[in-house]
């Protein structure tokens, strides 16, 4: 396939695709920074990843649409430039690769600091280059292990959120007799639905929408598999479901679980703050195996998108 003058080798297969979509969603800013936004606008957060999701759903039905219509691994910058002119597709593809370059070294540091605190005699800066030259490495390869990395990064996220569903489910059923916590009590404890208004709401969704970026990665990397408007349809029409099952659904058991109020949850996170309630044994340290796993995944997409952006922005 030739796009944008460049011939791409089909690197990506179908189940690369497939877990891209499902599992490359979910980030970092799910398990822990969810816990800010409840502690600002309460169980109405719940709301904020709501209109979050909204505006997701909406924007890569649009995305998809001209993704199936004319595969191209420049994505939005090059419909940007088709529809609007040069200027804006030159903008719109710095802007985003300048966004990911940023991300690079937060996720870096982020990965270092969970691995210095398992492993303290090595410094933090070597984790941090480590991880970055691995992942650099081996995305500079090929494209196909960009995909065997984030099939594997992925789905260990998609294991770990059921898990999480099931027990937190469970809690919630009144399934777990030696639980701290039951049922939905805190929906409505301590100030309502609602404590600090619809404002709160809103304020929560600049937490909120963080964790939904790089949603779009999957129209971009679709653009590199065999049948590329076949995946990029399969996975735009994934996008409600991932959002209903995996945020909505796992946000919604968090504040029937913990309380709003709590002072640990901003702290420990939405996730690591519920698992400890439930009673489950090492909450902090499960956790931060899955943040880290959430980071390599984020810090493997940024390296991605950065050289996708520099070959055929």
């Amino acid at each position: 396939m030739s796009i944008s003058g460049h011939t791409l080798a089909h690197g990506l297969k179908q189940r690369h695709i497939t877990m891209l979509s499902i599992g490359g969603v979910i980030g970092a800013g799910l398990f822990v920074g969810s816990g800010h936004a409840i502690a600002a606008a309460g169980p109405a957060a719940l709301l904020a990843y709501v209109f979050a999701g909204l505006l997701v759903l909406l924007v890569m039905r649009m995305l998809g649409e001209m993704a199936a219509a004319s595969p191209d691994t420049g994505s939005f910058s090059t419909y940007a430039d088709r529809a609007i002119g040069r200027w804006a597709g030159f903008s719109i593809g710095w802007l985003y690769w300048w966004f990911w370059v940023l991300v690079i070294p937060l996720e870096a540091n982020a990965a270092a600091t969970i691995l210095h605190s398992w492993f303290p005699d090595v410094a933090m800066w070597i984790y941090a280059l480590a991880i970055t030259l691995l992942l650099t490495l081996a995305n500079l390869a090929s494209v196909r292990n960009y995909g065997e990395f984030e099939f594997w990064l992925s789905l260990l996220k998609v294991v770990a959120i059921i898990a999480f569903l099931a027990v937190g489910g469970a809690a919630v059923l009144g399934m777990l007799p030696h639980s701290g916590v039951t049922g939905v009590s805190q929906l409505n404890a301590k100030g309502g639905l609602l404590p600090n208004g619809m404002g709160a709401v809103f304020a929560a969704m600049l937490t909120t929408m963080f964790s939904f970026v790089g949603t779009e990665v999957v129209t971009i990397a679709a653009a590199e598999s065999p049948d590329a408007k076949r995946q990029i349809i399969r996975a735009t029409n994934s996008v409600i479901w991932r959002i209903c099952i995996f945020y909505l659904g796992s946000i919604f058991i968090v504040v029937s679980l913990v309380p709003w109020r709590d002072p640990l949850l901003p702290s420990h996170g939405s996730y690591q703050r519920a698992l400890e309630l439930i009673g489950v044994p090492y909450a902090k340290v499960l956790v931060d195996a899955i943040v880290l796993v959430s980071v390599a995944s984020c810090l493997n997409g940024a390296l991605y998108r950065i050289q996708n952006a520099l070959f055929f922005g």
